[in-house]
């Protein structure tokens, strides 16, 4: 198993932030975890489906994600999160690559080993095992209660700004234990693509999200959302 479960936002204004998610996805609001606090932010997640966005937001100097604000301009993309069966062979990938592990997130039920972006560049990525495979903790108790599907209903693809997309995509591949097709991986329920930062003004990161959708005026069209683009595409 290897899930793109997931994505997160960095911003700076949490309030503005929820609102524009949930004035162009629809989604709900399911859970504000109060354990981000050690990273000196506050947060809020959403279920699209049984996947997730998160936006985080700075309220102390020197995070992070406030870091990555400051570099590149505003809200952006910032961290991608997928669920593997067990943690013990990507410890192993990890450790023949030298990959640093920057925190080692532990919850009731789960846990995540959020990698170094220069050593897996373009987000932070993280790598999740839960006890319960079809639980995520991390988005608290009462996540399904919250679930809103008539305007999105699954992450399908994202697109990552790198300065090498080949060599990126390997660098994934071999953290993930997935096999590179070109410049993109495929997981389980979506497609990682990795596209030349060289065409994007704000560098390297998270630069596009895909959902699937069944709202007829949506499919085939994209907009801008938290300094990441948004497509939409037909739900299968």
């Amino acid at each position: 198993m290897l899930r793109l479960r997931q994505i997160a936002f960095a911003a700076t204004d949490l309030a503005a932030a929820e609102r524009a998610l949930i004035h162009a996805l629809g989604l709900r609001l399911c859970y504000r975890d109060p354990n981000v606090a050690v990273f000196g932010l506050r947060n809020a997640l959403f279920p699209v489906g049984d996947q997730f966005l998160e936006i985080v937001s700075p309220v102390e100097p020197g995070t992070t994600a406030g870091r990555l604000l400051d570099k590149r301009g505003g809200d952006c993309g910032y961290m991608v999160l997928f669920q593997t069966a067990e943690l013990a062979p990507v410890e192993r990938r990890i450790a023949e690559a030298g990959i640093r592990v920057v925190f080692d997130a532990k919850g009731d039920g789960i846990r995540g080993l959020h990698l170094h972006p220069r050593d897996v560049p373009g987000a932070i990525v993280s790598i999740d095992a839960a006890a319960e495979p079809a639980a995520w903790p991390w988005a608290g108790p009462n996540w399904r209660e919250h679930v809103e599907t008539s305007t999105v209903s699954a992450i399908v693809a994202l697109d990552v700004a790198v300065t090498d997309p080949r060599a990126a995509c390997a660098r994934w591949g071999h953290v993930l234990g997935v096999n590179p097709e070109g410049d993109h991986l495929v997981v389980d329920d979506g497609v990682v693509r990795f596209v030349d930062a060289n065409a994007h003004p704000r560098g390297e990161g998270i630069v596009a999200i895909t959902y699937a959708t069944r709202d007829l005026e949506l499919i085939g069209s994209s907009q801008e959302l938290l300094g990441v683009s948004i497509r939409f595409v037909a739900a299968g």
